[in-house]
């Protein structure tokens, strides 16, 4: 029986390029290139660091991820689902893509459960079930030509916002709406793939098992940041995702960096 399924892109984009103006027109206009339905998934955590600290208040990072208390969460919330999204679907819908700006809490899209506080205390942050995603309301808004743009902001249910790890929200989409469409996720970020030296672009790795993956893990090739990127892109294909790339943003559209089988 022949797979009948469309085809969706999900696109993740990281804080580095949404705080640089410049690279993120670069990047918009790759992704409104970028052939058939898509969506986009886009982070903030540069920006938010950065407003944190002419605010006064302390950016407290764990194991490169961000403690959230009550006035962090005001800030990644007016930074994630308020500047930083607007400006991407403004710059969109300038170039001709019919973008919509959602947070996980839009239409109850991406409900999540706030993170226990055993054995680090996070704080107010979200892990979304892709089980629980509202996909039937995004496929509603593919499926007439709007190209969803969601921020790491979800949401418990119970009425508090939740901080949420980009890269998980895309996971958690690309998983909930493979049951619907061919997906295929893209992780972009600053370099050109998965590297055996991290300062050496030529020594890029173009395709990895998750076997692979676990070996580069203890040699330390995949290290600190790169260990939930790996974890979340692996079990997005366990878990019905075409396939996973991951890339530099300007490769985009030539689809050139780390594809995980």
């Amino acid at each position: 029986m022949t797979n009948t399924k469309p085809s969706l892109s999900i696109v993740k984009i990281g804080g580095n390029i949404v705080d640089n103006q410049p690279a993120l027109e670069s990047f918009l206009n790759d992704f409104n290139k970028l052939e058939g339905k898509k969506l986009l998934v886009h982070g903030g955590g540069v920006m938010a660091s950065k407003m944190a600290q002419q605010l006064g208040i302390e950016n407290r990072m764990i194991n490169g991820r961000r403690v959230t208390d009550s006035e962090t969460l005001k800030i990644v919330a007016m930074v994630y689902a308020g500047w930083i999204n607007k400006n991407i679907t403004a710059y969109l819908q300038k170039i001709g893509c019919n973008a919509i700006g959602l947070s996980g809490t839009d239409a109850n899209c991406i409900p999540s459960v706030r993170r226990s506080p055993e054995p680090i205390d996070f704080g107010y942050v979200g892990d979304p079930n892709p089980e629980k995603v509202n996909s039937e309301f995004i496929s509603k808004l593919i499926e007439s030509s709007i190209t969803p743009v969601f921020c790491a902001i979800t949401h418990d249910e119970n009425g508090s916002l939740l901080n949420t790890n980009a890269d998980t929200v895309a996971y958690s989409l690309a998983t909930a709406l493979s049951k619907i469409y061919n997906t295929s996720l893209y992780y972009c970020f600053e370099k050109v793939g998965v590297l055996k030296d991290i300062d050496n672009p030529e020594s890029l790795i173009s395709t990895m098992s998750y076997d692979e993956c676990e070996n580069y893990k203890e040699q330390g090739v995949i290290a600190d940041g790169m260990i939930p990127k790996m974890d979340n892109s692996f079990k997005a294909i366990d878990n019905g995702v075409s396939e996973v790339i991951i890339l530099h943003a300007k490769n985009l559209l030539t689809k050139k960096g780390t594809i995980l089988k």
